[in-house]
């Protein structure tokens, strides 16, 4: 039960229970006492007694439980019901004979005002006063009806004699005295609202009908017969003659009257005993807010007193149980330094400070425990940030637990901070799939945005799933495939390069010996076929010459030169051969020029990468594809260390497996060698920087390259 009502906070419920009631009971009181419903009545001896009762206990029980939060407070927020039940019991001590006392004292006091006010002399005072008021009241009712009769009989006197006759005024006190009527007037309503008097009929200084009649004149006008009210000088009533006409009549009867003299001596009687009920009440009162300031003084000072002596005795406690709460903090060194004899609290404080220094210990070997285990995985954490192969754990469900910064970077990027916890199948099919089949190696391919990766992933067991290692192999296959290329290309060269020279000699020989001993009909035939055979080898000359050179590419040699000037000098030898083609260069976005290169390969470079854009618009206007203007836009820009040259065209678009353009002799093309574009990337290489492709806004293809400021020269090559 306890437990339920420190959860339902039932004690906060009691205390605004005590204060809604303790509310209600001085409202009640105070209305009781001061209420408009009875004010001449002395309060009965059981009411007074009940309104102090209902007005205490609500008080105590408040202020018990004020005690009770204070206990709480003084007690360091603990439960301390050690403090609230001594606390509870001088509360008790203090209430329950306060209360006795006080109903008892109520009800002493009551009798005695009782006896002074009966009800017998109560009863006699209420009948005197309601006989005068019945009196006084007839009086109003036979004014008012002797004004309405007076005034149809003024009306028919009016009808027949004007108000200006000489007899009116006899006529007008004849009905007056008739009805015991002392002061009366004719009074006729304006236009503007305001009244004068007609006539008039023994109307005394202080009178003014003027007045009454315009503050009654509202009442008639909402249908009311007549209006009369009474005063303790005189009844005065007023009463329509002819409303439509403004004529009205108004009367009085004064204090001159008989009635009125019994009117005035019940009203002094009840006045003063009024005033002597009023001083009555008022006692009652007083008498009542004395008891309960009384009584409250005794619990509040019980309450005190409880307060004091529960803190003597259960201060110990507290402070134990405060010590217990910074131990469960982690404060391990505390001891606590107060009563350690002999007595139960001396042995608790002793055992206390037994218990916090074996903490204290094991807690130091732990801390020192953990810092090594923290030094491992920082140490580890740092080992597979720094190699180069992406390393992924996973749990028995596939899970990823833990990814390096490698894997991140070559498995997705862009997902990074929120891969842990998402299913490996999510992030890379082929890898989930090796571990699927239970293979240890595999090499796979895994898409990267548009590019497409080789990786060599190797799986362990672990402890509660597996734990993937995996690196890029795509660049070591690329230079792999690029140095047999080499070796092929140079041999190629070397094999086909010695006999062509005989050939284009011998064939120039036989064309200038044997041209005059042909016959004029094989003449011509003899001519197309000699320069066929010095074409052609001249077309394997060329292509030797390719082989050659991406054989045995020179090293770069790095100085400083104005790159836009570079781009400049190879756009304007391609504008010149192709004229047809708009070109143009963008370097709005470059504010510093300077880059170190080898100036040979960079224009070479470029030069290859505008050939290309050349052929690819060529091409497109071969076969038709609309009748767009051909253009090649050209873009330097900076980019902090490096400078980014883009070459867009509109030509025919990228092929249908992009990323295998840069590989040697690749190509989309019938006479070509598929060496252009891997010359190209070889020398961006070289030059600290990289090479891109991506499909242009109008269908054509852009190619990004990427140059560094300052490369780091090869061994072998020329700072």
């Amino acid at each position: 039960m306890m437990v339920a009502a420190r959860r339902a906070n039932v004690f906060l419920w009691l205390e605004g229970l005590a204060a809604v009631a303790l509310v209600a009971a001085i409202v009640t009181t105070w209305s009781v006492y001061g209420g408009s419903g009875a004010p001449d009545n002395l309060l009965p001896t059981i009411q007074v007694s009940g309104l102090l009762m209902a007005t205490l206990v609500p008080a105590m029980m408040l202020l018990v439980l004020i005690g009770r939060r204070l206990a709480l407070r003084r007690a360091a927020g603990s439960t301390a019901r050690l403090h609230v039940r001594l606390v509870f019991f001088f509360s008790m001590v203090a209430a329950v004979p306060t209360l006795l006392v006080a109903g008892f004292a109520a009800f002493l006091f009551q009798s005695g005002v009782d006896f002074w006010f009966s009800d017998q002399s109560r009863g006699l005072m209420e009948n005197a006063n309601a006989l005068a008021k019945n009196y006084y009241d007839t009086n109003q009712r036979q004014v008012e009806q002797y004004s309405v009769v007076m005034a149809s009989d003024m009306r028919d006197i009016l009808a027949r004699v004007p108000i200006t006759d000489p007899d009116f005024p006899d006529f007008y006190a004849y009905q007056a005295q008739a009805r015991e009527i002392s002061e009366s007037a004719v009074l006729q309503r304006m236009p503007d609202g305001s009244f004068r008097t007609a006539a008039a009929l023994n109307l005394s200084k202080d009178n003014s009908p003027l007045a009454f009649s315009r503050a009654a004149l509202a009442r008639l006008d909402r249908g009311e017969l007549a209006v009369v009210i009474g005063s303790p000088t005189r009844i005065e009533a007023l009463v329509p003659i002819d409303a439509q006409s403004g004529v009205y009549l108004y009367n009085a009867r004064t204090t001159e009257e008989t009635m009125f003299n019994s009117w005035s001596r019940a009203q002094s009687i009840v006045t003063a005993y009024n005033r002597l009920t009023g001083s009555a009440r008022t006692l009652q009162l007083r008498f009542n807010i004395a008891l309960v300031a009384v009584s409250l003084l005794l619990v509040g000072l019980a309450i005190w007193f409880g307060l004091r002596f529960a803190d003597r005795q259960v201060e110990p406690l507290t402070d134990l149980v405060g010590a217990a709460r910074k131990v469960g903090q982690g404060n391990f060194a505390l001891r606590l330094e107060g009563r350690t004899g002999a007595d139960e609290i001396g042995l608790l404080n002793r055992a206390f400070n037994r218990m916090t220094a074996q903490l204290e210990k094991q807690t130091q070997a732990l801390v020192s425990a953990n810092r090594q285990i923290d030094d491992r995985r920082a140490f580890t954490e740092a080992v597979l940030e720094s190699v180069t192969a992406g390393v992924v754990s996973v749990d028995a469900e596939a899970r990823i637990t833990l990814m390096n910064s490698s894997a991140q970077a070559l498995l997705a990027p862009a997902l990074a901070p929120a891969l842990t916890g998402q299913a490996l199948r999510t992030v890379s099919p082929e890898i989930a799939r090796v571990i699927a089949e239970g293979k240890e190696r595999a090499v796979i391919t895994h898409a990267k945005g548009n590019e497409l990766l080789t990786l060599a992933v190797k799986v362990a067991p672990g402890t509660s799933g597996h734990v993937i290692t995996f690196e890029d192999i795509t660049r070591q296959l690329l230079d792999q495939r690029q140095a047999a290329w080499s070796d092929v290309a140079r041999r190629i060269a070397h094999e086909i390069k010695n006999p062509l020279t005989p050939i284009q000699l011998a064939t120039e020989r036989l064309k200038r010996r044997y041209r005059t001993q042909v016959v004029d009909a094989d003449r011509e035939l003899f001519d197309d076929l000699t320069s066929t055979i010095v074409r052609q080898v001249g077309d394997l000359r060329t292509m030797v010459d390719e082989f050659s050179s991406f054989a045995r590419l020179p090293k770069p040699v790095f100085r400083d030169e104005d790159a836009l000037d570079l781009v400049r000098q190879a756009v304007f030898l391609q504008e010149v051969a192709h004229q047809g083609i708009a070109f143009s260069v963008d370097s709005t976005d470059l504010s510093d020029r300077e880059v170190r290169c080898d100036r040979h390969q960079f224009g070479q470079a470029m030069t290859n990468v505008l050939k290309n854009a050349v052929e690819a618009v060529e091409a497109r206007a071969g076969e038709g594809k609309g009748a767009v203007a051909g253009t090649i836009a050209v873009c330097v820009r900076d980019a902090g260390e490096a400078i980014i040259v883009t070459i867009e065209d509109n030509g025919i678009g990228l092929p249908a497996n992009p990323e295998r353009i840069i590989e040697p002799y690749v190509t989309t093309r019938d006479k070509g060698t598929g060496l252009g574009l891997a010359i190209v990337n070889k020398i961006v290489d070289e030059h600290g920087g990289d090479m891109s492709f991506a499909s242009a806004p109008s269908g054509g293809t852009r190619v990004t390259l990427r140059f560094a400021r300052n490369p780091k020269p090869l061994e072998g090559g020329t700072p």
